[in-house]
């Protein structure tokens, strides 16, 4: 850490009622990230550059319309600020992922945010904890989806519109989450324009943070700026049972053909559903490995969108 004292709260304005919302509504929250210094564009370009190949993911996409046309791409030879600098003129996204594993500091600042929450919200216990950092353009859309941990966005510059949707099975349908889980899809999901009537949206700022409950759908649009953003996760006891019963039933949907599996996530089926989740993995039914299979483009220091494609073989 450079000039934030760990000693000092990370969140600057948690309230009493915060605890009893923490991981069961939508919170907003003010944050002192920034403080820290490892997240200005140049500690970020180093970061870029020490990021391990397989821990860079680069997306660039499509913001004319709300088709999710993606193409995936490399660093390439650019200099770590010549990405943030691609990016901020470009249609890209980039995840700087599991940055705890290979950046110490960063692992340093995770740890202590998290024994806060853990100090301010009784009971909590929570365990692999993982942070990550996003750089993306102006305007650029994150698309309807759902993650399968506990997640919070915190942002460092620029602004976005986050819209948080009711988690319930009209907007995420279990069967959607099981092939999350499973591998067979990425965590987007079908979206109707119809959902954003039952957002909640939420205009996120520098030096303002968005927890959300488990499963929540979400979508993401920048507004007209550089967006730096870092994204925390997190599991618990109760995280883990949920997953385990929606891998499990996924497991049952495929292999004994059971329609309405119960999504209940107490009581000794759980284990059961979780014996038939980690047997699935041992015989190698999931999916293993980054979902993408082709690098379509690669960042250009020279190009006016920031990157050059690179041709099929």
């Amino acid at each position: 850490m450079n000039s934030m004292n760990l000693n000092n709260d990370v969140i600057t304005d948690w309230q009493p009622q915060h605890e009893l919302l923490f991981g069961h509504h939508a919170i907003r929250l003010r944050h002192r990230l920034a403080e820290s210094g490892l997240f200005t564009r140049e500690a970020l370009g180093r970061l870029i550059e020490r990021c391990p190949k397989h821990e860079l993911g680069l997306e660039s996409m499509c913001v004319e319309t709300d088709r999710p046309d993606r193409m995936f791409g490399e660093l390439g030879d650019a200099t770590g600020m010549q990405a943030i600098d691609a990016i901020e003129r470009g249609r890209m996204w980039m995840n700087v992922r599991r940055v705890m594993d290979w950046a110490p500091e960063y692992r340093k600042l995770l740890d202590s945010v998290f024994a806060e929450f853990e100090a301010r919200v009784p009971g909590l216990k929570t365990f692999k904890h993982n942070i990550g950092v996003l750089i993306s353009s102006p305007n650029a859309k994150v698309f309807y989806h759902a993650d399968i941990q506990g997640q919070s966005l915190w942002q460092i510059s620029g602004v976005k519109r986050v819209y948080v949707y009711p988690r319930s099975d009209v907007f995420l349908k279990p069967r959607n989450i099981e092939k999350i889980l499973l591998r067979e899809t990425t965590e987007d999901m079908p979206y109707q324009g119809w959902f954003d009537d039952y957002a909640t949206t939420f205009d996120l700022h520098p030096g303002e943070m968005l927890t959300w409950p488990l499963y929540a759908p979400h979508r993401v649009q920048n507004h007209d700026c550089l967006n730096i953003s870092v994204t925390m996760e997190h599991w618990t006891d109760d995280i883990w049972r949920s997953y385990a019963v929606h891998y499990g039933n996924g497991v049952m949907r495929r292999t004994l053909g059971v329609q309405k599996p119960s999504t209940r996530h107490d009581g000794l089926s759980v284990y059961a559903k979780a014996a038939s989740a980690l047997l699935w993995k041992k015989l190698g039914r999931q999916t293993t490995g980054d979902v993408v299979k082709r690098r379509n483009f690669r960042i250009d220091a020279n190009s006016p969108n920031g990157l050059s494609l690179i041709a099929a073989s």
